[in-house]
């Protein structure tokens, strides 16, 4: 690797250490490329994950005895938006550490973050032990998840984009988001095997740290994977050629603004999806029905898996009609199910199972190519730092309240309103979809 460049001269020990590891220091595939994003997005969701389902299974009882359980989570849901918040902030201070030392240093510290903040949330005390510090804590903690996953952004994903093959840019455009199913799945089968081994009184003392606890050894074997493919030549190549700098969030903002924007909304519908079939749904069945969440959990579990087979389905169709018609085909089906919606939660197990997988499959078809749909409107120096802050701001618009609108909603209003909620994500989507493509067609991008 040109390790001269003054973008990663700091960071070069590291890389070339990472490099050492591989007996082909000259090349990589784009098969083992996609297997270290793979394992980079599946530790990220996993640590997100984890957060989620505690905010249903044990924050309201631990950070917030001394008010109704519906109360507590929707506290504990505000918590948990909490990191979306400070996810484009992290992107933002994370570019300056990568302009000035490297993306190993970069990522290094951002992982190590993102890792220690969610194995200290397991050493945390509850409020009936340090009153309002547990909750201040907590918040601390969920804060600096948001801003290490911000800082995460690697730029992987356009290395593999990069190095497809032409007439296979949709089937490993979806890679990437296989690291959501994959995460769901090792967050909630650790719940639900503590869920159903031990006692309600175990696993609010201790059972609930275990997920935290391994995120950290998670992430190392992320950065580990991760750091051997930054220091590839094929890597090296696109920094010297600028597709994978870090630009100046102010230099984005003066030039392609509107992109920036535009392309936050096009996924809206698959991101707004995303948190309305695995964090919410389960709190509506541990609040308002009389099915265990352990029993609920294995369901999505399962539900995970159609996704993850619906994310690989999303490459070869993208690969065949095109990502954007795919994009805009997902949405339409989100808004129809935003009108089943009520009827399948509220209809008893049978409705919700149907919910379960009909949305998982939904959301693996959507969210598949939905990331960085619109990348290619940025131009080659801006296109690193612009897809993470778009990524920043859709899952902020689209999933970062989702589970505290929808439950709010609900507790006001109604199930309707929930799905009134999901359409409103997929109205977004056709809208900027329809104003992508009109200004495609007057020539401007």
């Amino acid at each position: 690797m040109a390790a001269s460049s003054g973008n990663v001269a700091s960071s070069s020990a590291l890389e070339r250490d990472a490099r050492l590891v591989s007996s082909d220091e000259s090349h990589v595939s784009p098969g083992e490329i996609a297997i270290g994003v793979v394992i980079g997005r599946t530790s990220e969701s996993f640590d997100f994950f984890v957060f989620g389902l505690a905010s249903v299974l044990v924050f309201p009882e631990l950070m917030f005895p001394f008010t109704d359980r519906l109360t507590g989570t929707l506290y504990s849901f505000a918590l948990f938006a909490l990191a979306f918040v400070a996810r484009p902030i992290g992107s933002i201070i994370f570019m300056a550490i990568d302009r000035r030392h490297g993306r190993g240093v970069k990522l290094t510290i951002a992982l190590f973050l993102l890792g220690g903040s969610t194995a200290a949330i397991s050493f945390l005390p509850g409020y009936n032990d340090i009153g309002i510090w547990a909750i201040v804590l907590v918040s601390i903690f969920r804060f600096s998840q948001g801003l290490a996953l911000g800082g995460a952004w690697d730029g992987l994903a356009s290395l593999l984009a990069l190095n497809a093959p032409h007439n296979r840019r949709g089937w490993y455009a979806m890679m990437p988001q296989l690291g959501a199913p994959f995460g769901f799945i090792v967050a909630s089968g650790l719940f639900a095997f503590f869920l159903l081994n031990l006692t309600q009184a175990d696993f609010l003392s201790w059972g609930w740290r275990y997920p935290f606890f391994v995120a950290f050894t998670i992430n190392v074997v992320a950065l580990f994977a991760r750091l051997r493919l930054i220091a590839t030549e094929e890597f090296a190549r696109l920094l010297a050629n600028r597709d994978l700098v870090p630009s100046r969030v102010s230099t984005i903002l003066r030039s392609q603004g509107y992109d920036l924007l535009l392309g936050a909304f096009i996924p809206l519908a698959s991101f707004a999806l995303f948190h309305l079939v695995t964090i919410f749904p389960l709190s509506y069945i541990g609040l308002f029905t009389n099915r265990t969440p352990a029993d609920f959990l294995l369901l999505q579990l399962e539900g995970a898996v159609v996704c993850a087979f619906a994310v690989m389905l999303s490459g070869v169709l993208a690969d065949r009609i095109g990502r954007r018609n795919l994009i805009g085909t997902c949405a339409v089906a989100i808004a129809v199910f935003s009108f089943l919606t009520p009827m399948l939660l509220g209809g008893g197990a049978s409705g919700q199972t149907t919910f379960v997988f009909l949305g998982f499959a939904l959301l693996g078809l959507s969210v598949g190519q939905s990331a960085g749909s619109i990348a290619s409107n940025f131009s080659s120096e801006n296109r690193y730092t612009g897809s993470a802050l778009t990524s920043d701001l859709a899952w902020l618009f689209g999933a970062g309240f989702a589970p505290l609108v929808a439950l709010g909603f609900y507790s006001r209003f109604g199930l309707w309103a929930v799905g009134a909620y999901l359409l409103s994500g997929a109205l977004c989507t056709l809208a900027a979809l329809a104003v992508n493509r009109q200004l495609e067609a007057r020539g401007i991008r």
